[in-house]
């Protein structure tokens, strides 16, 4: 059985939609795999940071983009944050946004 995918709202939908061309193309290529076979696609391409949250690295033409996301009992895959990295480190405001959605995903399906 694949693995579904499920954004957190549509927002994060059109932040998605929204990527550069070549980014958005990445996204489609490791999504179809990531259903296939699981959330974890290891580095490169994903980083886990723990309690079920990881990052799908995107690289592309016109940069970097990051994907966060996280697994959910029943082979969903819950897409939480997008966004296009400008700095080295991923800003922790970004991060935090993440695991504060995942937070709420996770406290509605208990």
């Amino acid at each position: 059985m694949d693995y579904a995918i499920q954004y957190f709202d549509e927002s994060v939908q059109e932040e998605i939609l929204a990527l550069p061309d070549t980014l958005a193309a990445r996204y489609v290529v490791l999504t179809r795999r990531m259903v296939a076979i699981g959330p974890n696609l290891g580095e490169p391409h994903t980083k886990a940071f723990g309690d079920g949250l990881f990052e799908l690295r995107l690289k592309g033409a016109e940069g970097i983009a990051r994907v966060f996301y996280c697994a959910l009992i029943g082979k969903r895959i819950v897409v939480l944050h997008s966004f296009v990295k400008k700095t080295q480190k991923t800003p922790p405001k970004e991060l935090k946004l993440a695991i504060s959605r995942m937070k709420e995903i996770k406290h509605a399906n208990t």
